[in-house]
């Protein structure tokens, strides 16, 4: 008598969980919480958990990795944005970890550049108007090292500088040109530039 009220309760656990990850998917620990709330017994939370878990339904390492991609296509997230949210939804820290490492510092470079295009309208000409791109990049998740290196100076909108733009090509004032490398901004990691 005792094992059916405790199967009738993992069914309806299990129901309740095919509804709730039919609707979108859910991390564990998103569908334990939605189980609580509806007010299913542990016992019958951990039964429908590990079943889902078996047949490939509930799967944290694939919703990280999902996440993780569409944040960063559709939204131009950065990584760690997109760990911040993982880790709201309750992943565990090596799978946030591997889903952000999938895409390396140039993939990352590059969709910061694509938001920039996206949301200015022109490349910004002042410091206010960069420190608007900079505090954009850094909301939307991108490391500061990242934003700056991106946008530290007005060159990351516009297109490669010509021969005539280059820093090692300034002409000093007695008309002759600096030995290569040598300009007067060379290597300075605040100006973007690299000697």
């Amino acid at each position: 008598m005792d094992a059916q009220p405790a199967r009738s309760e993992f069914e309806r656990a299990l129901d309740l969980a095919h509804r709730a990850i039919g609707q979108r998917e859910r991390t564990i620990c998103e569908l334990r919480t939605l189980l609580e709330l509806k007010r299913v017994g542990p016992q019958a939370i951990d039964a429908a958990v590990a079943e889902l878990c078996e047949e490939g339904l509930l799967d944290d390492a694939r919703y990280a990795r999902c996440f993780a991609e569409d944040k960063r296509e559709l939204e131009r997230w950065g990584s760690e944005r997109i760990a911040r949210a993982l880790h709201r939804r309750g992943i565990a820290p090596d799978l946030i970890e591997a889903a952000i490492a999938d895409r390396g510092r140039d993939a990352g470079l590059t969709t910061a550049l694509l938001l920039l295009k996206e949301r200015l309208a022109a490349p910004p000409e002042d410091d206010r108007q960069r420190d608007r791109a900079w505090r954009l990049l850094v909301r939307r998740g991108y490391a500061p090292e990242i934003a700056m290196t991106r946008y530290g100076s007005t060159n990351a909108l516009r297109s490669p500088p010509t021969v005539h733009e280059r820093p090692d090509r300034h002409e000093r004032p007695d008309g002759h040109e600096p030995r290569p490398g040598r300009s007067p901004s060379a290597g300075d990691p605040r100006l973007g530039l690299s000697g």
